[in-house]
């Protein structure tokens, strides 16, 4: 199942790696470095001055526009762009496994040991190594230290009292998210250091998978024929790197906590800002054998040669009492806790860490209101939270664990499923928690609908299931900021949808709440340079909001186009309805989405021009790719417009609505027809049915609406839209051409491909791979099927992203045959689980079939 350069492509991770020890408790599936390992292939980021001069021709208009926006946003306003052309993140080929639960807030570790990228402003990202922030161990033997390291292969200008400068080579991490691994073999002393970090990140629970905590476990084993004392100390500054580190006013203080039997210590590091103020925590667990010492504070900047001084002499640090006083302007603090116990000879030993932090009221960046995070309807919001946190982490962690491997144990077993596969599927999950993720409860005065009633088409004001559940909203990317954009989403949903239903339910609700209301506020849009509102009725909006402004308040952040004129986005909202009714038969929420349904089809129905059952396509509505102009019918929209007609009629059976089934299966037997006459070229459906030169590329999502019948149940017999001849032969061209004659069939699926085999150059993005949209087409082969190709397909993105370019969690939107990748840490490759839901049918499919056979005989 998985291909020879893609074993090569493997291997190469850990080619560095000079011992042989496996770690305590690693997995074997996974994402595995070597500490030592350095990528050879370094990228840029997509910017202004990557588009070609056709292309430039086409859009100076919008460069201009552009320009004129982003000079009044960055100097005028003193904000950040919602997205910025002229300071695209560069490539860091460092991250990990990010650290916390789901809407309170992450903080990545790298795959080296740091803490590196962090959002605990909702949404707002800081790309900043805290070097102070390390793990460090301590051997003693016979009452003296025989060694003391930093366990990070860091030789950093500063703290140069302390050793550092691990060696590499000795180390490997491994990733299988929520939980990651990383090994250290110390040299020359038969010891073995394995820290395992978990997050409580847990399908189907919806308590602890919102708590902002993260527990390490360092199990040491100690190869030696005499026995060790070890400590290992854990430093943390107060702040995240940010400028208001130094701001002043922060302070630490130890603490204590003992409850039901159990009790935890450590230090809280208060972060006093104005806006959005925060403690972290640094602690561990007391029990009879481990020894807990700590240090208040320290100044994490000179030498720090007093605390490593503390920890040498003997083991153990001083455990001042009473609080640091707060920090003068210009000064940071931070605080340290140690943790020792001894190891006999050729026994193992583990000790117990937790970083929590609580920052339970959130004011985004209009500071107009407050919202309270999930996880303070069981800790409360009076920012106390921290030693709780703490100790609930460490007295549950067992649990959490035992509920993942009980939920990863299936896929992880079958052998019929490729191990890159597997590592894919669990680590591009990452996404959820550390796409600028936000799970907050609605307060008393939210109305989702903006009062729009269900009596008059609209909602109740508060849905159960918002009410029950909260708001949850994630980034298009974190470094395209805008929640829950939902063309994007479509892709993304069959994360939440398989794995928290409730949350992708809660989303649609605010969706639909959105749908019913209007903003005619006009405002530019940046490709036409004409005026239009911001929002108008009967239409799905693009996202809800920009963190830095109003989410929920105030949607459509993006400005780029007028997305009224969006068509997809109507449509996808109908496909997903449906598909998240037949996987939840929640029939509330499918009674409460019907009229929206209805009122949005309606919309649609108005572009059906020369009434054959087809959607006209004009500019860009289709959106698909920015640049590619479309025009009449196109497969995409087209495609989607049919299943979408195909899922209302479904609906309407479900409903008893009998005239508007017949009123959807009216428009759909004449869209069909018009769809294969116009767009079907005897192999595959053309990109669009204007005639023009470059109208018979072959767009590799062309199957977009097949996929979302499939994925639904529907697509067969009755509610079959697509003849299964074509759709198969439509897949096999993209193989074909877009997977196989592009790149050497190692990189997935280009965007479009032109029939004679080079890739369509007409646009921006044509010329792209799309993750998100090649792990679509991949689910959609095995739908049909065509399990080969499918994971062929999918197993090109996920070489090149995570063993290639170095783009482990932070799986970009795109990236070209060569040079130029667009958009780190992106939503839409979480529809990787789109091809787990085809998987877990096509099973199904074969159980039942054996069964059948076996009644036979």
């Amino acid at each position: 199942m998985t291909s020879e350069w893609g074993e090569k492509s493997t291997a190469e991770l850990m080619s560095r790696y000079v011992s042989k020890e496996p770690g305590h408790g690693v997995p074997k599936e996974g994402w595995r470095i070597c500490l030592a390992h350095e990528f050879k292939e370094k990228r840029k980021p997509f910017q202004a001055n990557n588009v070609s001069l056709s292309n430039v021709w086409n859009h100076i208009g919008l460069g201009v526009r552009y320009l004129i926006w982003w000079y009044k946003k960055t100097q005028v306003e003193k904000k950040a762009p919602f997205i910025d052309m002229f300071r695209a993140q560069p490539l860091r080929q460092i991250y990990g496994a990010p650290l916390g639960g789901i809407g309170g807030g992450t903080i990545t570790r790298g795959w080296r040991g740091e803490f590196c990228r962090w959002q605990l402003n909702p949404g707002m990202y800081h790309f900043k190594t805290v070097i102070a922030n390390q793990f460090t161990v301590c051997l003693r033997r016979g009452g003296q230290t025989v060694y003391q390291q930093v366990l990070s292969v860091e030789r950093p200008p500063t703290l140069q009292g302390w050793n550092w400068g691990f060696c590499g080579e000795y180390a490997f991490y491994h990733a299988l998210y929520p939980r990651a691994w990383t090994v250290y073999h110390l040299p020359g002393q038969n010891v073995t250091l394995t820290c395992r970090q978990i997050s409580p990140v847990i399908p189907h629970d919806y308590q602890d998978s919102s708590l902002p905590v993260a527990v390490f476990v360092w199990d040491v084993e100690n190869k030696n024929d005499y026995d060790l004392d070890v400590s290992i100390m854990f430093t943390m500054v107060n702040g995240s790197g940010h400028k208001d580190d130094k701001s002043g006013g922060h302070w630490n203080e130890p603490f204590h906590l003992e409850k039901d039997g159990e009790a935890v210590s450590g230090v809280l590091l208060h972060h006093c800002t104005t806006v959005n103020p925060y403690t972290l925590c640094i602690a561990a667990r007391e029990q009879p054998d481990r020894e807990v010492s700590h240090q208040t504070a320290f100044s994490p900047k000179g030498t720090c040669r007093d605390l490593w001084n503390d920890l040498i002499t003997d083991g153990r640090l001083d455990s001042p009492t009473g609080s640091s006083p707060p920090t003068l302007k210009g000064e940071k603090v931070a605080a340290a806790l140690a943790v020792g116990c001894l190891v006999p000879a050729h026994k193992h030993n583990s000790l117990e860490f937790c970083l929590a932090w609580d920052m339970p009221k959130i004011t985004f960046g209009s500071g107009e209101r407050e919202h309270f995070r999930r996880y303070t309807r069981y800790f409360g919001i009076k920012g106390d939270a921290s030693p709780s946190l703490s100790h609930y982490a460490l007295t549950h962690y067992k649990q959490w664990e035992s509920s993942i491997e009980e939920w990863q144990k299936p896929i992880l077993q079958d052998s019929s499923l490729p191990s890159w596969y597997k590592s894919a599927l669990f680590n591009e999950l990452y996404f959820v928690a550390d796409g600028g993720t936000v799970w907050v409860d609605l307060s008393k005065d939210d109305d989702v609908s903006g009062g729009v009633r269900s009596e008059d088409g609209g909602l109740p004001a508060q849905p159960a299931v918002v009410k029950e559940y909260g708001r949850f909203a994630y980034l298009e990317g974190q470094e395209y900021r805008m929640y829950n954009t939902y063309d994007v989403h479509f892709y993304a949903s069959f994360a939440l949808i398989m794995l928290w239903p409730k949350l992708a339910l809660s989303v649609q609700y605010d969706i639909a709440g959105s749908v019913v209301q209007q903003d005619l506020t006009e405002r530019l849009h940046l490709m036409s340079g004409l005026r239009s509102p911001v929002k108008t009725k009967n239409v799905v909006p693009h996202d809800v909001g920009d963190p830095d402004d109003e989410p929920w308040q105030r949607v459509n952040a993006y400005l780029i186009h007028d997305t009224a004129d969006w068509k997809d986005l109507n449509l996808k909202f109908v496909l997903q309805v449906y598909r998240d009714f037949h996987l939840t038969l929640d029939r509330q929420y499918l009674q409460d989405m019907w009229p929206i349904c209805q009122a949005v089809m309606e919309s649609e129905i108005k572009f059906d021009q020369d009434g054959d059952g087809l959607i006209e396509n004009s500019g860009y509505a289709d959106q698909t790719y920015d640049g590619w102009t479309v025009t009449g019918p196109s497969a995409y929209c087209g495609g989607l417009w049919l299943a979408s007609l195909c899922v209302m009629c479904k609906m309407a059976r479900l409903l008893d609505e009998s005239e508007e089934y017949q009123h959807y299966k009216d428009f759909l037997d004449r869209g069909r027809a018009a769809f294969d006459r116009l767009l079907w070229n005897g192999k595959y459906y053309n990109y669009d049915s204007s005639g023009r030169q470059l109208s018979n590329s072959v767009m590799s999502d062309q199957c977009a609406g097949h996929w979302f019948l499939k994925a639904s149940g529907l697509g067969d017999e009755e509610y079959q839209v697509f003849p299964k001849e074509k759709i198969q032969s439509a897949l096999k061209s993209v193989f074909d051409l877009n997977v196989m004659s592009f790149a050497d069939g190692q990189m997935g699926a280009v965007n479009g491909m032109r029939p004679e085999g080079v890739p369509d150059r007409s646009s921006v993005q044509s010329d792209e791979v799309w993750i998100g949209v090649v792990y679509g087409l991949a689910a959609t082969m095995i739908h049909e099927g065509m399990w080969a190709e499918g994971m062929r397909t999918a197993e090109g993105c996920y070489r090149t992203v995570w063993e290639r370019l170095g783009m482990a969690f932070q799986t970009p939107e795109a990236y070209c045959e060569k040079n130029i990748f667009r958009s780190l840490a992106y939503m839409r490759p979480l529809s990787v689980w789109a091809i787990q839901l085809a998987v877990n049918m096509s099973q199904e499919v074969s159980t039942a079939a054996a069964k059948t056979e076996d009644n036979k005989t």
